[in-house]
């Protein structure tokens, strides 16, 4: 019987809004990346495979409101990387500008053949979440018309008491009384004003941002963009039960997981469990893949093993994150080394990896073997 392999299961996607600003416009496509295995859990690689995408509306097995077809190539990791949307696809139905992204929910259907044709034998489903509706601010460019103002709020402050006669007088002002303007609503309609103001002010949104040291979304917030509004957090405890754990699964490839800087660790953490397979509970990206936390009735499950520069984040606010750690049932970091997503981009790359050390701050690599500790981040 011939296995059929899952996208949930086999195949690491992300799905993301392309960053196209240069015409003011929200994008008409998302980018898509995923890694082939056969139906032997083998990666698929330098092959031109077959795909069809459809977006669903609904629910998994609803209506596909679009259908295109595309033949990408694999890289040296069995990953393929394409835009939906884009000129390069082939449209089977629908057209996706069209689509209202606030019908939704959406989800994301993906047939793939191996073999370069349209016999699909892998298949899997995906609820797209938060990321693609960005598309739909898009209808902000083509709202054309006269708009109808129902906002209760306003109909029942001092402004919707303001007539045509008190703007009137109010532009009849010059400084003084002369004796032939009538000035009597002036005091009433300037209170109006003002209590309108505070209305107006009180009826702007709360924008939450956060601190370093704070925590929220799931842990220990140990960096913030400018906004204050993004940022990065770690588990307020170390992984695999506090002890340390190797940073391979027993095979000394080149995992190509090399991206350093902010939010790199999650696309290295894709990368390194796509080439090291199964068994993810045995090696560092595996378990913090597999991480999970819940606050507040949350629960937040997209942890990932930190690239050089967010672990580095982390040393540097080791004492603010040690001490929310622990007033919130955690624990501090140990003075000890942490693997970080980044191995060594180098001839002797496919044996070492960067880890860093929570006692003196230095970073250093070293043998895939060895048992560091591992600390997973998520960002927000």
């Amino acid at each position: 019987m011939k296995k059929i392999v899952t996208l949930l299961t086999a195949v690491l996607l992300t799905v993301s809004i392309c960053p196209q600003y240069s015409s003011a416009q929200s994008p008409e496509k998302m980018s898509y990346q995923a890694v082939i295995r056969d139906a032997s859990d083998h990666l698929i690689t330098d092959t031109q495979v077959g795909m069809q995408i459809s977006i669903v509306q609904g629910t998994a097995d609803g209506a596909a409101v679009y259908v295109e077809t595309q033949e990408p190539t694999t890289n040296a990791n069995g990953l393929v990387s394409i835009e939906i949307g884009s000129s390069d696809a082939t449209v089977v139905s629908g057209d996706f500008t069209t689509i209202d992204w606030s019908d939704g929910p959406y989800f994301i259907k993906t047939e793939t053949d191996p073999a370069g044709n349209t016999n699909y034998t892998i298949t899997g489903t995906s609820q797209l979440l938060s990321v693609p509706y960005a598309l739909h601010a898009k209808s902000a460019e083509t709202v054309s018309g006269g708009i109808t103002e129902t906002d209760p709020v306003y109909s029942g402050s001092q402004a919707a008491n303001i007539t045509a006669t008190d703007i009137t007088n109010l532009g009849n002002l010059s400084g003084e009384n002369t004796g032939d303007q009538d000035i009597s609503g002036i005091a009433t309609n300037t209170q109006a004003i003002k209590d309108t103001a505070l209305q107006i002010r009180a009826d702007i949104p709360t924008v939450t941002t956060y601190s370093v040291g704070d925590f929220a979304q799931g842990g220990i917030v140990f960096w913030v963009d400018e906004t204050g509004q993004y940022g990065l957090v770690c588990a307020k405890e170390d992984q695999n039960g506090g002890s340390g754990i190797q940073w391979y699964n027993g095979s000394w490839t080149d995992t190509e997981a090399h991206g350093d800087g902010v939010y790199a660790g999650e696309m290295n953490t894709m990368l390194i469990i796509a080439n090291q397979g199964s068994n993810s509970n045995e090696y560092a990206a595996g378990v913090c893949a597999n991480y999970t936390a819940v606050e507040s009735g949350v629960t937040y499950g997209d942890w990932y093993l930190p690239s050089k520069e967010e672990l580095n984040l982390m040393y540097q606010n080791k004492a603010t994150i040690d001490a929310t750690a622990t007033s919130n049932g955690g624990s501090g970091f140990a003075s000890a080394y942490y693997w970080s997503s980044n191995e060594i981009n180098s001839l002797n790359g496919d044996g070492n990896a960067w880890g860093q050390s929570f006692d003196t701050g230095s970073q250093n690599y070293g043998s895939k073997s060895n048992t560091l500790y591992v600390r997973a981040v998520r960002a927000f």
